[in-house]
This record gives C-alpha cells, sequence and structure tokens, in this order.
C-alpha cells in the first residue's frame, strides 16, 4: 500500500465534462482518449480527447446494444476492453441466444477490423475481460456467489476452450459489476459493490500449437 501511495498514481485529480452521458460500465481510457458507449444511443461510440476536451470521432458499431451483455449486469450494453492488441468490444447478439461477439477496432479510425461469434452466452454473466487476444468470461449467480471463469475465447486459436482455466476469484462483497485488464500492469481493476478490487496476475507466453 505504501509503495501504491507513494508512486506516480498520486497525480492531482481534475474534473472534465463530457458532452454526451454515457451508458453502462464499459468505457475505457487508451493512450489519450476516452472511448465510451453514448447514454441515449443504441450502438454509437464515442472518442473523446481528453487533453483537449473534444470528441475526436464517432463510430456505430453493427449488430451491438440490442441486450445487456451480461445478464448480470443489465445496465452495460457494450463492454469496451483494451490489451496488448489494442481496442475491443464485447457485446451479446440476441440473434445467436445472447452469445457473446467480440470486435477489434482500430483505435485511430474506429473502423471494424474484425468480428468473433464466440460460443460464450451471457447468461450468468456478470463481466468479462480480454488479455492477449483471449476472452475471459466472468459468471456468478443470482445469489451472489462465488465469481468464477467458465468460458474462454480465443481469436488466434492458441488456447483451447475445451480446457479452460480453474480460477475462481476470491468471495468479496457481491459481484463484479465491471473488469478491466491493464496490460501494462498485468493487472485486472474492477468494482465490486461499490469496491475497487485489484487482482494481480501471473502469466507466460502462448504455445503455438504443434
Amino acid at each position: 500500500m505504501k509503495a501504491f501511495t507513494e508512486s506516480n498514481y498520486m497525480q492531482a485529480a481534475r474534473n472534465i465534462t463530457l458532452p454526451f452521458f454515457w451508458k453502462g460500465t464499459g468505457h475505457v481510457v487508451y493512450n489519450g482518449f476516452l472511448y465510451f458507449h453514448k447514454s441515449d444511443s443504441v450502438n454509437e461510440i464515442v472518442k473523446y480527447h481528453i487533453r483537449n476536451k473534444t470528441v475526436s470521432d464517432r463510430m456505430l458499431l453493427p449488430g451491438a446494444g440490442r441486450v445487456p451483455v451480461y445478464q448480470l449486469s443489465p445496465y452495460t450494453f457494450i463492454d469496451l476492453a483494451v490489451d496488448e492488441q489494442g481496442l475491443w468490444s464485447i457485446h451479446a447478439d440476441p440473434d445467436t441466444g445472447g452469445n457473446i461477439v467480440i470486435t477489434q477496432i482500430d483505435r485511430a479510425s474506429l473502423a471494424v477490423e474484425h468480428s468473433w461469434d464466440t460460443t460464450c452466452t451471457s447468461k450468468d454473466a456478470e463481466a468479462a475481460f480480454i488479455m492477449c487476444g483471449t476472452l475471459y468470461v466472468v459468471y456468478n449467480s443470482h445469489y451472489r456467489g462465488r465469481s468464477t471463469i467458465q468460458c474462454l475465447y480465443d481469436v488466434y486459436d492458441m488456447i483451447s476452450n475445451e480446457e479452460p482455466p480453474v480460477l475462481y476469484f476470491p468471495k468479496r462483497y457481491g459481484s463484479h459489476s465491471v473488469m478491466h485488464y491493464n496490460h501494462k500492469e498485468k493487472q485486472i481493476y474492477s468494482w465490486d459493490e461499490g469496491h475497487q478490487m485489484i487482482y494481480r496476475l501471473s502469466t507466460k507466453k502462448k504455445l503455438e500449437n504443434p
């Protein structure tokens, strides 16, 4: 805790008034820009320049925003994520029974680079994060038990979903309303019933299939 409070994290805070409200908890900050789901839209993503306090770009994410991306987090319809590979979006598709779709987005132009239909369901999901091009979906129950990863999807086909990692999160307060992976610090930042939780990860390089 001492190292945390004495580090560069303790910079002077400043208030920034956004031109629009956002929807849900899926917003991210990436390379000086804030990306968020505009509140009064179905699928509009806004790119906001934090230093200049201006809107840099907007996009409509095809097929997104019709249903909550996670059943247990009903206010989030588009969840944005950042990892070593860049900017991603996560949403649920009602046409496939609520399965999760992930999309890689060019952070500069906001153009869709590629989308993947996953086999991970949004039912009983509370949050998800993307790390090294792999989606990890975290599930819970309506009774707010212990959160666990039960489904993953690797866009590079280097990790099999048939043998997902056995990963349980410590029982804390209730359930996660958001989980975002920080690829520089190798940590997951999350909110759990109003409490910020930080999970430090130990990772290793993926090995290509023989």
